[in-house]
């Protein structure tokens, strides 16, 4: 029974300390999701939501990282998840392609403070429901996501879910009816990608994931095999599924650590092509492009092929686009995903002359950009493997550059106690440092 074996093991998780390895990476995990949530929050999307949520009356006490309203905890969690998610710069389980900690982190952030969890408590549910998002994510990989779901969003309510249950003390039956009900809160198609929709997802999933381990909490049940079931998550969700790997080496082998950190601002298939545009800018020494080609994995083309976005967040899924500005700007970061940029009219002549050329036999991690120059050389860089893959992870140091980076847009000067406190969770006796730090009104 997958269901009942998946409460089974979460709740053996639950009831032992995690290894040191294991804490490390999830706190890694929760400070880039602090970083893009912080980040993002004066964003349009978020202003909606929050807008949304205060006239509907939803005042509260829960906090939103980077702004100063307090709201219900479902429309914080919902709001802390979209900002997560909005800048497409969140965590990557490249095998997968979830962004798990989205989900599990806003889950889990409102409920800290009420239940006086202590840092180490919060990095460990965090863990915890990272890790079974990413096992259900696994079973259906790359049938569901291929049927056009947007995975994050349809696991992320199960690991949203299991953070919540782990934070507020589930027993094992609990945490299976937690586990059903949040099965049936699942929510998201590959559409709304390049829309506010996309973030969405993932922010919904953090509240629907909360709400139904509240409701397990109370006694409230769903059905005891809501993901095997004959017409369970499953069944609907994905027309092939490998459960070998569900619950095998629970709690010796993580796929947490396969959970890797995006150096750029957008779907992480154009990050090889993006920095061998970098490095072609410094070589374009004062000549104009004529013909650009991208030699790329096919996945790139389906998942990233707009030739010509129009606004920023249509960019976010567009190789082209980054190619576009790795070879005009040097270093690609948020700002060249802003609208503007994207319009700009050297950017919109540059994507007009570049081509992808999908390739069976280049690695997903893989890339290579030919720049044909209007004084009849052809320069070229290959990028065997991008920064931040499994091959070339992201080291401490660049972690908390990026974080600093992201903070400093909408928190300037906080970062570095941001990052300290997060960093400091697992010997923290509460969260209390840490929840003034992400909140503006902090000193």
């Amino acid at each position: 029974m997958s269901t009942a074996a998946l409460a089974a093991g979460v709740s053996e998780l639950a009831g032992r300390r995690l290894p040191q390895d294991v804490l490390q990476a999830s706190v890694n995990s929760i400070l880039n999701v602090v970083g893009t949530s912080i980040g993002a929050s004066d964003r349009d999307a978020v202003d909606v939501v929050l807008r949304t949520a205060h006239e509907h009356g939803a005042d509260g006490v829960s906090p939103v990282p980077g702004r100063t309203e307090r709201v219900d905890l479902l429309s914080a969690a919902l709001a802390t998840g979209l900002a997560a998610h909005l800048d497409d710069f969140d965590d990557t389980h490249l095998a997968t392609v979830v962004h798990p900690a989205a989900a599990s982190f806003s889950a889990g952030l409102g409920l800290v403070e009420s239940h006086e969890s202590s840092g180490l408590r919060f990095v460990e549910s965090v863990a915890i429901g990272i890790e079974a998002q990413l096992r259900v994510a696994v079973a259906m990989t790359p049938w569901h996501y291929d049927q056009g779901w947007h995975i994050t969003g349809t696991v992320g309510s199960i690991g949203a879910a299991v953070t919540a249950g782990v934070l507020t003390d589930l027993d094992e039956n609990q945490m299976l009816h937690a586990i059903a009900i949040a099965s049936s809160l699942s929510l998201g198609h590959r559409e709304g990608f390049g829309t506010m929709v996309k973030p969405f997802h993932p922010g919904k999933a953090a509240g629907n994931g909360l709400l139904a381990a509240s409701l397990a909490k109370r006694g409230f049940t769903g059905a005891t095999d809501a993901l095997e079931g004959a017409r369970g998550y499953f069944s609907v969700l994905s027309p092939e599924v490998d459960l070998s790997g569900l619950t095998d080496e629970w709690g010796t082998r993580w796929e947490l650590f396969d959970n890797t950190f995006k150096p750029y601002p957008c779907g992480i298939v154009s990050h090889p092509a993006m920095e061998a545009a970098e490095g072609l800018h410094g070589r374009l020494d004062g000549t104009t492009p004529v013909a650009v080609r991208i030699h790329c994995h096919p996945l790139v083309v389906e998942l990233t092929g707009n030739p010509d976005p129009h606004t920023g967040l249509a960019a976010k899924f567009s190789t082209i686009h980054g190619v576009t500005a790795g070879l005009i700007a040097g270093s690609v970061g948020i700002d060249q995903y802003e609208d503007e940029w994207v319009t700009a009219e050297d950017a919109t002549a540059m994507r007009a002359i570049t081509t992808l050329v999908a390739d069976d036999e280049v690695a997903r991690d893989e890339a290579t950009v030919e720049v044909d120059l209007d004084d009849g050389r052809t320069i070229d860089q290959r990028v065997e493997h991008a920064r931040g893959s499994l091959a070339r992870p992201m080291s401490g140091d660049e972690l908390d550059a990026k974080v600093e980076a992201l903070i400093d847009r909408t928190l300037p000067g906080r970062a570095p106690a941001v990052i300290a406190a997060t960093r400091d969770l697992p010997k923290a006796d509460s969260c209390h440092a840490f929840l003034a730090e992400i909140s503006p009104e902090a000193t």
